[in-house]
């Protein structure tokens, strides 16, 4: 699990939540002369237990669910969505509760508090996934001072965080024994001139993937990762937050490998952050 691909939207899901479980504990109703202790929504089960931690459990589902590497689901449903039903549910039932109050009493806090929660609950479980605003991650992604490429891959390429950029003066090369400063290296040809007899020219070594050099990129917001062999079933989750090594370019789409050694094709790879 990745705390930085929480966004904005998952703080308020969290926010309300607790003040969801808070106004559970406090007075259902208000009686004008009447002193004695006032329950709760736990001296009502279906109140307590139905109602309000229903709340609380689909705002669990919901966080639990962007956590994850990969969606999950239950009963052929996403946690996401089952999260958000329990929301829009314990907001539909304190509505009615506050509507239908019975003659001579008033709503108490618990009940006005806990309207609040869940009606802030529900509006940023459903809000997030179509405003930008919502969708920005909740804890800025950190550059990394000294990332190490993965698997083996030369630094100093373009886009490598550090890696000096494209007119900046790079390493220069260190002469070796025997060779003089700024000269060919031993047993290379001249430009333009031809082999010593005896000697059989090299082929220069193919570069893969044409002008493309890797670089480390951040994600905006949360985006599938899906196999090489073009399965449609996400294998990763891209979070944001974490840099990620794009080591080849397919068309629009980036061939992705994550920290622990998987490559996948990211299809959308607009507003990504380059390290």
């Amino acid at each position: 699990m990745n705390i930085r691909s929480l966004t904005r939207g998952d703080g308020v899901v969290i926010g309300a939540a607790v003040l969801l479980f808070v106004a559970s504990f406090l007075e259902m109703y208000s009686i004008d002369g009447f002193d004695a202790d006032i329950p709760n929504a736990w001296e009502n089960l279906y109140t307590g237990m139905g109602v309000y931690l229903g709340g609380v459990i689909g705002a669990a589902l919901i966080v639990v669910n962007r956590l994850l590497p990969a969606p999950r689901k239950v009963a052929g449903l996403d946690l996401g969505v089952l999260g958000t039903a329990f929301t829009i549910f314990a907001t539909w039932v304190l509505f009615w509760t506050i509507v239908d109050v019975p003659d001579n009493v008033s709503a108490g806090a618990g009940l006005i508090l806990g309207f609040i929660a869940a009606l802030l609950l529900a509006g940023a479980a459903v809000a997030s996934p179509l405003m930008p605003a919502l969708q920005a991650p909740l804890m800025p992604a950190s550059r990394p001072a000294a990332p190490q490429p993965y698997g083996g891959q030369p630094q100093g390429g373009y886009g490598y965080p550090g890696a000096p950029q494209p007119g900046q003066p790079g390493p220069q090369p260190q002469p070796q024994p025997g060779q003089p400063y700024g000269g060919q290296p031993q047993g290379a040809q001249p430009f333009g001139g031809q082999p010593q007899p005896g000697q059989q020219p090299q082929a220069p070594a193919p570069q893969p993937g044409g002008d493309f050099s890797p670089f480390w990129f951040a994600v905006p917001v949360p985006r599938p990762l899906f196999a090489e062999d073009g399965s449609p079933t996400p294998i990763a989750e891209l979070a944001p937050g974490t840099w990620y090594l794009a080591v080849e370019q397919r068309g629009p789409s980036l061939i992705a490998q994550t920290q622990d050694g998987r490559r996948g094709v990211l299809q959308d790879t607009s507003g990504i952050q380059r390290g």
